[in-house]
């Protein structure tokens, strides 16, 4: 009984599919030529070709991949590399690649590693960038069941390393699984939480589907094809063709788009494996070198983490993708959170902080809720009144704001569903000033600190404002606040020294009001 337990799962797919491919019915033949596979080019002229290519690789044109990319920091590349190489160098170089998947060369195989490594090079540049990140975790779960390493480049090609990746026809994540594989694979999936998404655990549900394809098949080009288009397609394939297990003479009883994926498959891992003989060079990306996780056993919001520990939200949801609206549903079960190295031990020390910070403004009264409750609606524009825009700068403040633009705090706050006077640098703020004097206040956005205290009578002194290299009381050191600085990491700079200590020495009653260059107290230890 448990062994038709454990099949019953693989016997459903097999019968409904995890492909996206469509079915076709046109044949023809192959042609062969010393042991390396040449398709008929003419059945299918190079301009469709092409549009084929595109068409299946619509996932490479990820306009944002999970991490911002930067092409200016790529090396210019030389001009004689952005042509067509001799077929003999892409044959020998595919040999070279020690697998047991055969790396055969072909036309169908050469189009798609020119578009790589010729039409695309900004995008697989972007995909280099991810690797580093991206690849151990694929390696690591493939080689515990002793699996070709090389299959870690189905990703690349299904979903361009973008774990939020979400094809057209309900595909998730990096491994694109389809609803029903992901749930019969132990990915969970509800309006919180869509494992498929996970870069780790939707890995190893797809190394187990790969590794039950295999025991199938026992032909990796197949398991790949099954992968695609889902394992019926494949064994309607091998029946229309009289039987054959062979990739290549069962490849045009395949639906169209899964023709191209092995193929493309092929191309991916010549151009990663080659990639700094075509002088394609790793994007950087902003994810760390090295995570750990921390599981969570209460509801607990990202926005959370990202406030009370200066951590960048983008940064936090590129590490946890899996969670869909920025919120770790635990309670019942924990939940990980996957931070970088450097911000687990300051969690640690946060944790019960980070538990209660706002927790009110994301579940009240301890529930999770799905669209919190809206509290804030666009103001009424007063009469001869006027919208202008302000951007927050370094030093700035709300009551400074506010008398340099002649208005109230509190309407600064409303118009803007401002909080406790919390506003940070780069935030753009709505300001109603009147008709005949929005010339004026336009301006004021790019003055400088000293003038825009000079329209209020109020003048600056060079002194204030000098640095002095020696602190004024012998007591005390002088501490100023770096960039990703928080009290807590400060508190732990120094013997004996506590972050309520900081927070009473220098008047400070929220621990979210310290910013870049401002200068603290820290009593000595006598």
């Amino acid at each position: 009984m448990e062994k038709i337990w454990k099949v019953l799962p693989l016997m459903l797919i097999m019968a409904f599919g995890n492909g996206r491919a469509e079915n076709r019915k046109d044949t023809t033949t192959l042609n062969f030529n010393n042991d390396t596979l040449i398709l008929d080019s003419v059945i299918e002229p190079p301009p469709a070709m092409l549009d084929n290519l595109d068409s299946l690789l619509h996932k490479w044109y990820v306009g944002k991949t999970a991490t911002n990319m930067v092409l200016d920091s790529v090396p210019a590349v030389n001009d004689s590399l952005l042509k067509r190489l001799p077929d003999s160098v892409y044959i020998e170089r595919l040999a070279d690649i020690q697998s047991p998947i055969p790396f055969v060369f072909n036309n169908k195989v050469r189009s798609y590693i020119e578009l790589y490594t010729i039409k695309r090079r900004d995008l697989v540049q972007g995909m280099l960038g991810l690797k580093d990140y991206y690849f151990p975790v694929f390696e690591q779960a493939l080689d515990a069941r002793n699996m070709p390493l090389e299959l870690k480049y189905l990703p690349v090609i299904e979903s361009a390393l973008n774990p939020r990746a979400f094809s057209r026809a309900g595909a998730s994540g990096l491994w694109q699984f389809m609803y029903y594989t992901g749930k019969r694979y132990g990915l969970e999936i509800n309006s919180f939480i869509d494992e498929r998404r996970d870069p780790y655990k939707s890995t190893q549900a797809a190394v187990h589907f790969l590794d039950d394809l295999y025991n199938i098949y026992h032909d990796w080009l197949l398991v790949i094809a099954a992968y695609n288009c889902g394992p019926g397609n494949v064994n309607k394939a091998i029946r229309r063709a009289g039987g054959h297990r062979d990739f290549w003479k069962i490849y045009y009883y395949l639906p169209r788009e899964t023709r191209g994926y092995v193929p493309a498959f092929i191309a991916a891992a010549y151009t990663m494996t080659y990639s700094e003989e075509h002088q394609l060079y790793p994007v950087p990306s902003d994810l760390p070198d090295a995570t750990d996780t921390i599981m969570i056993t209460k509801p607990l919001h990202l926005k959370q983490v990202s406030q009370l520990m200066n951590i960048n939200l983008d940064y936090l949801r590129d590490l946890n993708p899996q969670y869909r609206r920025d919120v770790i549903p635990a309670g019942k079960k924990a939940y990980p959170l996957r931070l970088g190295h450097e911000f687990v031990t300051d969690f640690v020390d946060m944790e019960d902080s980070v538990y209660k910070y706002d927790r009110n403004k994301y579940f009240p009264e301890g529930k999770l809720v799905v669209s919190p409750t809206k509290t804030y609606y666009p103001p009424v524009v007063p009469k001869g009144y006027e919208k202008v825009y302000y951007t927050v700068k370094q030093g700035d403040a709300i009551g400074l704001i506010a008398q340099w633009f002649h208005v109230r705090t509190s309407d600064l706050r409303y118009w803007n569903n401002i909080r406790r006077n919390l506003i940070r640098v780069g935030q753009k703020l709505v300001i109603y000033v009147p008709k005949n004097k929005v010339s004026k206040y336009k301006k004021v956005d790019s003055m400088t600190f000293a003038q825009k205290q000079a329209m209020i009578g109020k003048k600056v002194s060079t002194a204030s404002v000098s640095k002095k290299k020696e602190p004024e009381d012998p007591n005390y050191i002088y501490y100023t606040v770096k960039r990703g600085d928080n009290l807590w990491s400060i508190a732990k700079k120094f013997s004996g020294v506590t972050n309520e200590s900081i927070m009473k020495l220098n008047n400070i009653t929220d621990v979210r009001k310290i910013a870049p260059g401002q200068r603290l107290k820290i009593k000595k230890k006598s």
